[in-house]
């Protein structure tokens, strides 16, 4: 099995909608039924997602059939991401520009590709060319699995955040990337 990665952005939406669509529905197919992870509020949060600059998607393939994907997007001046924390943060740790943090909206990928490196390759092209200097991610604590696997991959928990009412709680995570030189960095 060779998984070949592809990006996209925002302009290339309409020709991979379907994609992330059908991937979204297959992996949440249990969940589907509930309105947060409904296929409808799906394809809402990822029209938002995909609304602001630098919206960028890499999809691995095996051959024609999508593996999976990532996708994100700055974080821009008075982004909504960090006003749903139940934590406190630091003084000027949620002051966000529109360059300084990536927001990794979704990682997924389908069954048969799970436990065979194929995230970490998508999470990693995706992050490859980025220039923040972080990135964040919200990840479910019912899922401590997953927890662990974004800190083996340099995550770290700040945090929790009930980003909407229906929605679960979520862990906040936060990996430096080093993309711009000389700007202050916040450790908690």
């Amino acid at each position: 099995m060779t998984v070949q990665l592809r990006r996209f952005t925002a302009d290339d939406l309409p020709a991979v909608r379907p994609v992330l669509l059908d991937v979204y529905a297959e992996v949440y197919a249990d969940e589907l039924h509930v309105p947060f992870t409904s296929l409808d509020r799906f394809d809402r949060r990822l029209t938002n997602h995909s609304a602001g600059d630098g919206w960028e998607a890499v999809i691995g393939y095996d051959g024609d059939r999508p593996v999976g994907y990532a996708y994100g997007a700055p974080l821009g001046r008075g982004a909504r991401w960090w006003s749903h924390m139940t934590t406190p943060l630091p003084e000027g740790f949620a002051d966000e520009d529109g360059s300084r943090t990536l927001a990794l909206f979704e990682l997924m990928v389908r069954a048969p590709w799970q436990g065979t490196g194929a995230a970490r390759r998508i999470h990693e092209e995706l992050l490859r060319p980025r220039p923040e200097e972080r990135v964040t991610l919200l990840c479910d604590p019912e899922h401590p699995g997953v927890l662990a696997l974004y800190e083996s991959w340099g995550y770290r928990r700040v945090g929790d955040q009930r980003p909407f009412p229906d929605s679960p709680r979520f862990s906040v995570m936060v990996r430096e990337l080093g993309g711009r030189s000389g700007s202050p960095h916040i450790i908690l």
